[in-house]
C-alpha cells in the first residue's frame, strides 16, 4: 500500500511538470511593436472610413449595393475593413506573377502600383533568381528539368496521365503496390494501403476503424480533417495537450482504468491520432501527415 501511494505520488508531480516545446520565443520588443503597429493601423483604418463615408476619400474596395442590404452580405464587416486598411498596404508582398518554374529559385514580373497597392502595373522588366520561400513545390515535381521531370515524362508515357478508374475496377496498377510495399517497408508493418487524398484519407477512414464505444486520444493541433473523422465516426473524443506526453499519458491511464463512462466497461478500442508534422503550429510549416496507433483494451 505504501509503495503504491508513493508511485501515485510520483505520478501526480509528473502530471504537474510544465511542458516546455523546442521553438524560438518571440522577443517581446518584438510582439509590443508589432502589436502596437497594429492598433495604430487600425485607429488610422477608421478614420479614413469616417472620411469615405463623408466621400472626403475614395473607396476602390467592392461594397454592397443599396438594393441588396436585405440580402445575405457577400462581404464581412470586420474582413473588408482589414483588407482594405490593412492588408492593402502591405498587398505588393503577395500575388506575386512569375515568369518561371516555383522551384528554389525563380523569376518575378516586377510590377508598380500609382495608388498605394490598390492596382499594379507592370513595367515590363523581370527580377532574375529571385529566392522562393513560399511554394508547394517542396519535392520539385514543379521543376521543367531535372529528375522529378524527367522520371514524369517516363511514367505519363507509360501510364498515361491518370487511370480513370477506381483501384476497386480498372485503376490497380503495379505502382500502386510497390508504393504500399515500400510504405509498409519504411514504417517495419506487414501491409499498408496508400490513398491519394490525405484530406479524404483522413476523414473517410477514422469512421471505418472507430464507433460508438471506442475512445479516441486527439493532440489539440490536429488537422481539421482528423478533427472531422473523428466526429464522424460516433466515437468518444478526448483531447491532449500538443505534443505533451505526460497529458496523453494521463488520459490514457485514466482510460483503461475507469472505462466508458456510466457502465465502465472497457473500450472496445482506443485510437490516439497525431500528425507527423504540425502544418499550422509554430514548429514546422511542411505538409501534415497522419501517424496511428491503436491500443486494444
Amino acid at each position: 500500500l505504501c509503495c503504491h501511494k508513493l508511485h501515485h505520488a510520483s505520478r501526480t508531480l509528473l502530471y504537474k511538470k510544465t511542458f516546455v516545446e523546442s521553438f524560438e520565443e518571440t522577443p517581446l520588443l518584438v510582439a509590443v511593436l508589432t502589436y502596437m503597429g497594429y492598433g495604430i493601423l487600425t485607429i488610422f483604418g477608421y478614420l479614413r472610413d469616417f472620411l469615405r463615408d463623408w466621400k472626403l476619400e475614395k473607396c476602390h474596395l467592392a461594397r454592397e449595393r443599396e438594393e441588396q442590404k436585405d440580402f445575405v452580405p457577400l462581404y464581412q464587416d470586420f474582413e473588408n475593413f482589414y483588407t482594405r486598411n490593412l492588408y492593402m498596404r502591405i498587398r505588393d508582398n503577395w500575388n506575386r506573377p512569375i515568369r518561371s518554374v516555383p522551384g528554389a529559385k525563380m523569376d518575378l514580373v516586377e510590377r508598380v502600383t500609382p495608388d498605394y497597392n490598390w492596382t499594379f502595373e507592370h513595367t515590363g522588366k523581370v527580377l532574375k533568381d529571385v529566392i522562393n520561400m513560399g511554394s508547394y513545390n517542396y519535392l520539385g515535381f514543379a521543376e521543367n528539368t531535372g529528375t522529378c521531370a524527367d522520371t514524369a515524362s517516363e511514367c505519363t508515357e507509360k501510364y498515361g496521365v491518370g487511370v480513370c478508374s477506381t483501384r476497386q475496377e480498372l485503376g490497380n496498377i503495379d505502382k500502386h503496390e510497390e508504393l504500399e510495399k515500400l510504405a509498409a517497408r519504411f514504417l517495419g508493418v506487414e501491409s499498408s494501403m496508400v490513398f491519394g487524398m490525405g484530406f479524404a484519407t483522413n476523414s473517410m477512414n477514422i469512421p471505418a476503424l472507430m464507433e460508438k464505444g471506442c475512445l479516441i486520444l486527439s493532440d489539440e493541433l490536429n488537422h481539421a480533417s482528423l478533427v472531422l473523422g473523428a466526429r464522424l465516426s460516433g466515437a468518444t473524443i478526448r483531447v491532449f495537450k500538443h505534443n505533451n506526453m505526460q497529458s496523453l499519458e494521463k488520459l490514457l491511464r485514466d482510460a483503461m482504468v475507469h472505462g466508458q463512462p456510466r457502465t465502465h466497461r472497457p473500450w472496445k478500442k482506443i485510437l490516439i491520432l497525431v500528425e507527423g508534422i504540425y502544418r499550422y503550429s509554430r514548429n514546422l510549416y511542411l505538409p501534415s501527415s497522419l501517424s496511428i496507433l491503436v491500443f486494444q483494451t
